[in-house]
């Protein structure tokens, strides 16, 4: 370069100068060369020098130590055999030669890629990606686990807090609940979490997570573990990251994770209504058309792991303490023995000893805070204790109670005690049933709480059954044809035997 540039200054001077000396002089060159640019008629032309590679006379020895399975040395190992063969170079040289020899061995030619169409149902591939966004109030790292149809295109997300194996378990499970079936294969990338070992410099198979390999038996599909840094072999899953990141991430800000979730996915599908760039189809109608029924039947429930449970016991006022927080349950559930176990890092399932899920929340952001649903709490009916609060409800609840207040306040010491236990059956009875028994009562006088009890036990069904209603269900019986129905005394005995149960 330095000979084209001085050509170009000598030809250009000596046109305007025609001084040798004076051009010498000021470009800081002889006379000598001045001449000898002068002379060539046409501009220098640049030619690199190339140098011999100092590995070059070693290659196929570095070949038999890198890849025999008498050495199989890594690097380092064969630059110090190299140099007690008398090599003189540096290690880098011979890490370029082994990247180049290692990307031809195992990934081809590393421009060009060939693209492969999946049979329907024959795989779907799996990853996640982390993002920045405000949930809440403040800034939170979020992951988005996707998984994409690899036939139809189809593609399924949930977000979450932690990408713990926990997490990508159930993330597996619950993205091919979504997409309404499971397929053959499912292609992932290699965390501790799903591989343990995926070594390409070695003929051994590929060693999976233990607890991977049983969600993938428990689903019905084969793990697929995708070649170490080539993120091509799973292309059709890592594009959408970017996609999601422009059109749905930036500039959204949500109150929850529940709410992302639900706006997230609601996106993704009507993503799935548009023409796929590569298929030129809409990747739902693909789906509904035709890989929908290609793919393998959805096992029964999610597989989780025991020791990720926790137990609790709920507080007599209905509260299961967690993580320093607190939140309601429904009021039945006090006093009992719960599990729990936290999912995504921010939504707790709670279920009790037997397996049964009860109930699900979403974690509060921050410690010590209280969360509480009133409805949890709209079944407990207090009972006030006051005198004239008691008589006030009372009346209010029954159209006889005005007149029970006023007959069995003739026969009782402290009426306002019995009506205070007759409104505690409000939790089991109808008002209007203990109404229609309240007269009853009154009109053969019993007064007492007790002898009300009995009644019910004794007499509840024909008081709530009035002579008109028993004449209609007879004429019914005589009315219908023999041998097409049965006898309802049995349903009778039961409605009785209930009666009895509850008081």
């Amino acid at each position: 370069m330095k000979d084209l540039q001085d050509w170009a200054a000598v030809q250009k001077m000596y046109k305007s100068t025609k001084n040798i000396s004076y051009i010498a002089k000021t470009l800081g060159m002889s006379r000598t060369t001045v001449y000898r640019l002068l002379n060539k008629e046409q501009e220098p032309v640049y030619q690199r020098k190339n140098y011999p590679c100092k590995v070059e006379p070693y290659k196929e020895q570095i070949l038999e130590w890198r890849y025999s399975s008498e050495y199989l040395f890594n690097g380092t190992r064969i630059f110090r055999e190299l140099k007690k063969l008398g090599y003189t170079g540096s290690i880098h040289p011979l890490y370029n030669y082994l990247s180049k020899i290692s990307e031809r061995i195992y990934s081809g030619n590393s421009v060009a890629t060939v693209r492969i169409e999946t049979p329907v149902g024959d795989q779907a591939q799996f990853d996640w990606s982390p993002y920045q966004m405000v949930i809440g109030t403040r800034w939170r790292e979020v992951y988005c686990f996707s998984m994409i149809l690899a036939a139809s295109r189809k593609k399924a997300v949930v977000f979450s807090l932690s990408c713990d194996s926990d997490s990508i378990y159930e993330a597996i499970q619950e993205l091919f609940d979504e997409l309404g079936g499971v397929t053959v294969e499912l292609l992932i990338d290699n965390p501790k979490s799903l591989v343990i070992e995926n070594n390409p410099q070695t003929i051994d198979g590929i060693e999976y997570n233990p607890r991977a390999l049983l969600v993938a038996k428990h689903l019905g599909t084969e793990l697929n573990a995708c070649n170490c840094y080539w993120p091509r072999t799973k292309g059709k899953v890592e594009r959408p990251f970017k996609y999601i990141e422009e059109q749905f991430i930036k500039g959204n800000k949500f109150e929850s994770m529940e709410q992302l979730n639900r706006e997230g996915k609601k996106f993704v599908n009507e993503w799935c209504n548009e023409v796929h760039s590569t298929t030129k189809r809409i990747p739902n109608e693909f789906y509904e058309n035709e890989e929908r029924k290609a793919l393998l039947p959805l096992p029964s429930g999610h597989l989780f792991f025991d020791d990720k449970k926790l137990k609790r016991k709920v507080s007599l006022d209905s509260y299961v303490h967690i993580d320093t927080n607190k939140y309601s349950l429904p009021t039945k559930y006090a006093g009992m023995q719960v599990v729990y176990r936290i999912l995504y890092g921010f939504r707790i399932q709670i279920y009790l000893p037997d397996g049964k899920h009860i109930y699900t929340l979403e974690a509060v952001d921050g410690k010590h805070k209280e969360v509480k649903d009133e409805n949890h709490y709209d079944a407990v009916k207090t009972v006030p204790k006051s005198i004239p609060q008691i008589k006030r409800d009372f009346t209010a609840a029954f159209d006889n109670g005005a007149k029970y207040l006023e007959i069995a306040g003739k026969h009782l010491q402290q009426v306002s005690h019995h009506a205070r236990e007759i409104l505690k059956l409000l939790d089991m009875f109808e008002a209007e049933d203990l109404d229609r028994i309240l007269a009853y009562a009154i009109e053969h006088e019993f007064y007492t709480v007790r002898e009300i009890r009995n009644l019910i036990k004794e007499k509840g069904f024909e008081i709530l059954h009035t002579d008109e209603e028993s004449e209609q269900l007879k004429s019914a019986k005589e009315s219908e044809p023999e041998g097409l129905t049965r006898s309802l005394d049995y349903y009778e005995k039961n409605v009785k035997e209930d009666l009895k149960c509850r008081i």
